[in-house]
């Protein structure tokens, strides 16, 4: 699944051209980098590649959320609809800005239903963040034409679905912004980093900027800089640009190798009775970093699991896990923020009123309580289809 499955020698090269210059920042130091500019090029065929006008490297795909709703000018007051299934970087993003992250439900891709867009939506919502989960696009284009009939911002996040498509356009290039994450457990990984792509060339402008304290790296040295807002550190360095380079190279080959061994899970999964596939918005799209399945209830769900567990097959059931489903944020919840003043929550500028009950995602608690996933390998190892596949056996029986 992640790509230090395959770091070699295309990685170490890019590295050691870095090293060599003893230049490790992005910016300045021309002469003595003597023309390496390693996240420059990472950016440009990254642009390339997704057939976007403008991408920025930063330090992870987490600071990647918070640039891309500062260039959006989202902040206090504001309110963004964000999935129930996310991993909790989404919500600490639109916290971060100061604005407030209202909970909404999934469908049967286990993305952000279109409909609740209609359904959450307040006066005080300013934008939407679809999310990309475990590799598979959502349905993002009634996500767009629900964004843009409820004159909404539409924010991107691509981090678990590098180098996937909907209807032949890649993901992350459908909204606003869209972003992405490097970081060590990810498709392609630079340990850590992230990526935001625009077609807007005023929100690349802001973003460009805001990650920089404010230079617009229009002057040929920092002196002669020009200052137009205030910003913060969210600098990409050239190791990890040379890091992004190699791995993004292979972007296409993981994804294949991938699909090949999806498909080898999936035979071999068909056979059980009741058990259905992860619904998929666009199957050519899935970049296949996950295998999913339904099973037909919650109880079931527990015994097939149990079953392959102990056979020496491991799943995961997101309903239960504590990082990446709302109602297990215990501080979230408790609104244990870093300030003891509870902000953007008390904010006297605030004037909505959110719910992260459980009730109001009823089919994210269904189904996610019924689903279990395998993180699926860019190199399969000798022998462990057959391993799989006499614990299927076992598990099946079981239920």
């Amino acid at each position: 699944m992640p790509g230090f499955e395959i770091f070699g020698e295309e990685e170490k090269k890019e590295v050691m051209d870095v090293l060599e210059t003893g230049v490790l920042t992005r910016y300045n130091f021309d002469v003595e980098r003597r023309g390496v500019f390693k996240v420059r090029q990472f950016e440009q065929e990254f642009a390339a590649y997704h057939r976007a006008s403008y991408a920025l490297g930063v330090t992870s795909g987490s600071t990647a959320l918070k640039v891309a709703l500062e260039a959006l000018d989202v902040g206090p007051g504001d309110e963004v609809i964000v999935p129930a299934f996310t991993f909790m970087a989404t919500y600490e993003a639109v916290l971060e800005v100061g604005a407030v992250p209202v909970m909404a439900d999934i469908d049967d891709t286990l993305n952000l239903d279109p409909e609740e867009l209609n359904r959450k939506k307040t006066k005080y919502t300013r934008a939407v963040i679809p999310v990309h989960m475990c590799g598979a696009p959502a349905y993002i284009d009634g996500l767009i034409a629900q964004a843009r009939m409820n004159g909404l911002l539409l924010l991107e996040d691509n981090a678990q679905a590098c180098g996937g498509s909907f209807g032949g356009k890649k993901l992350g290039t459908f909204g606003d912004m869209g972003t992405f994450s490097f970081d060590y457990y990810k498709t392609m990984t630079t340990g850590e980093g992230g990526m935001i792509l625009t077609d807007d060339k005023s929100l690349y402008e802001r973003a460009d900027w805001y990650h920089d304290h404010g230079h617009d790296h229009v002057g040929m040295n920092r002196a002669a800089e020009g200052r137009t807002i205030l910003g913060f550190n969210y600098r990409m360095n050239e190791l990890q640009g040379a890091l992004g380079l190699a791995q993004f190279r292979k972007i296409d080959y993981i994804i294949a190798e991938q699909k090949k061994n999806k498909a080898a899970l999936k035979e071999i999964f068909g056979e059980v009775k009741g058990l259905r596939f992860r619904e998929m918005a666009d199957p050519e799209g899935d970049t296949a970093t996950f295998f999913g399945f339904n099973l037909p209830d919650e109880e079931t769900r527990k015994k097939f699991q149990k079953a392959l567990s102990e056979n020496g097959v491991d799943t995961i059931c997101w309903k239960d896990n504590r990082w990446h489903y709302v109602p297990n944020w215990e501080h979230f919840l408790s609104q244990s923020l870093a300030s003891s003043k509870k902000y953007p929550y008390l904010d006297p500028g605030y004037k909505g009123k959110v719910s992260y009950s459980r009730d109001s995602i009823p089919h994210a608690e269904d189904i996610l309580g019924r689903t279990l996933f395998m993180g699926v390998p860019i190199r399969m190892p000798e022998g462990r289809l057959d391993v799989i596949r006499k614990a299927v056996a076992i598990a099946a029986k079981a239920v």
